[in-house]
């Protein structure tokens, strides 16, 4: 049985709420020196990537309605098979300059679906 795909949707939006939450009030500084803040972060980043791409196979309508779709995948990728070369700062980048966009957009996916 398929899974519904506003299901994705909230599991991303879910997981993006939830770094911004673990990063609010932070520094760039913080994030480097916590492992377990950095864990928790690469991890939301995973379960955004992989519910993307599982969105991408089943509503891909919904799924171009969401910017660089491909690199937020990729970057799942790199976290999760390229590990050793995770950059912390393309992550904080990430966060700062990509992360609220990203939560927006899915939920305004979500209150049209």
């Amino acid at each position: 049985m398929q899974r519904d795909p506003r299901a994705y949707l909230w599991d991303t939006r879910e997981a993006a709420a939830a770094i911004l939450e673990f990063v609010g009030g932070k520094t760039f500084e913080d994030y480097t020196n916590d492992r377990l803040l950095r864990s928790a972060v690469e991890r939301q980043f995973e379960i955004i990537g992989e519910a993307l791409n599982q969105l991408c196979k089943i509503e891909p309508q919904w799924a171009e309605r969401i910017p660089d779709v491909p690199q937020i995948i990729a970057f799942r990728n790199v976290l999760i098979h390229g590990y050793a070369s995770v950059n912390d700062l393309t992550v904080w980048r990430t966060i700062d300059e990509s992360l609220p966009t990203l939560y927006e957009t899915v939920t305004g996916l979500l209150d049209d679906a």
